[in-house]
């Protein structure tokens, strides 16, 4: 719940909605501009506390988690084979569990909390077969930045994107996590891996509930099948103001910068912030850039802190700040002048999404967001490897 949970409090109001339909099955928390920066702000959170009070929503978690795209699988509220349906675009993450997910607008999810069903046209596949050893520093960031740049923001439209081939087995949960997430920066209905045993073990650990995991039959017919070999590829970078426009990080090295964002619900978790602090561990970020951390959520906070990353950052130079979205959405933190370039571990980058409208935004992964914020301008991460 955002700015979505006050459209939907709305909507409730307007078509005379009185009930949840079911109240345990539903899971609300506030993870855009937390804690409350203004006055707007206020009134959208507290809509939210007065809806889930009013509804009885048992599974309220308010600003204290995180990012809920990160939260919901950690605190086992996802399970392969489910259906889950969210009022963000980014819902698409929980795909990495096997699980079809989506994001809607307001008015369907406004309804799908009244009455637990919601219309779907069933989504073609297409399935993307990546394949080869990834080079040291080279993420999951960097091989869904490249397949956007090949088949574009549209290239996916209404499409499910199964990821599967070798490589993809080999990433670890929080890889498979940032592939799913971007599926929308494609265009993708969903995105979605099938679970094999790193992804039961990571579930077994979090679910308390039953689950029945879905596998591709045998004979699955996809609409196209797209091999990746990935085995000589680059860190990639995306030049503003859009995803597709993905290209070899040697193609913009150089580019100096003004800020560098490692976090969101892309890039905030603790494999990314492990990278990024292996990389500025002994060394401070450039003098006239400003760096921003965001662990993406409290469990990855303190298991960050308990590692001794927070202290790395910090020392480095870095702002540390609360489990929220911030910069990825505009919000209070971290805010562009003008003229400025940021490059970012977030997932979009369009004309003012990170303050104003002539600033510049580059998506990367961690490894590179953290050293080009190391030598003040877009940086191949190899160096640092």
């Amino acid at each position: 719940m955002s700015c979505a949970g006050l459209r939907i409090a709305d909507i409730y109001e307007e078509l005379g909605l009185d009930r949840v339909w079911d109240p345990k099955r539903v899971v609300a928390l506030i993870d855009h501009w937390t804690p409350a920066p203004n006055i707007d702000a206020a009134v959208v959170h507290a809509a939210c506390r007065r809806f889930v009070k009013k509804y009885e929503i048992e599974n309220w978690l308010d600003m204290r988690e995180g990012i809920c795209h990160v939260v919901l699988p950690e605190k086992g509220f996802v399970r392969p084979g489910d259906l889950v349906v969210g009022s963000d675009s980014h819902t698409t993450t929980y795909g990495a569990l096997g699980a079809f997910a989506t994001g809607m607008g307001a008015t369907d999810m406004a309804i799908v909390l009244a009455t637990g069903e919601i219309w779907f046209k069933v989504p073609s596949t297409i399935k993307f077969n990546v394949e080869g050893k990834l080079q040291p520093m080279v993420m999951g960031k960097d091989i869904i930045l490249h397949i956007i740049g090949e088949i574009g923001v549209e290239g996916a439209s209404y499409k499910a994107m199964e990821f599967a081939g070798d490589t993809v087995k080999e990433l670890s949960m929080d890889a498979r996590f940032t592939l799913c997430n971007m599926a929308i920066e494609a265009g993708g209905k969903t995105g979605i891996i099938e679970p094999d045993e790193k992804t039961l073990k990571w579930v077994e650990e979090r679910v308390r509930q039953p689950f029945k995991p879905v596998f591709n039959d045998p004979d699955a017919e996809y609409e196209e099948v797209i091999n990746v070999d990935v085995s000589s590829l680059e860190p990639q970078v995306a030049k503003p103001p859009s995803p597709e426009n993905s290209v070899p990080v040697s193609e913009v090295e150089g580019t100096k910068i003004d800020q560098a964002f490692i976090g969101s619900c892309t890039n905030g978790r603790l494999e990314d912030l492990r990278v990024a602090a292996k990389i500025l561990d002994g060394r401070e970020v450039a003098k006239m850039v400003r760096a921003i951390v965001i662990p993406a959520s409290k469990e990855v906070y303190i298991k960050a802190m308990r590692e001794g990353l927070i202290e790395i950052f910090l020392e480095a130079g870095c702002v540390v700040c609360n489990s929220t979205c911030g910069p990825c959405i505009g919000a209070h933190l971290g805010l562009l002048a003008p003229g400025e370039v940021c490059i970012s571990s977030s997932n979009r980058n369009f004309v003012g999404r990170m303050g104003s409208k002539d600033a510049k935004i580059y998506l990367a992964s961690p490894a590179t967001v953290a050293a080009s914020a190391v030598t003040g301008e877009i940086t191949d991460p190899r160096r640092f490897a």
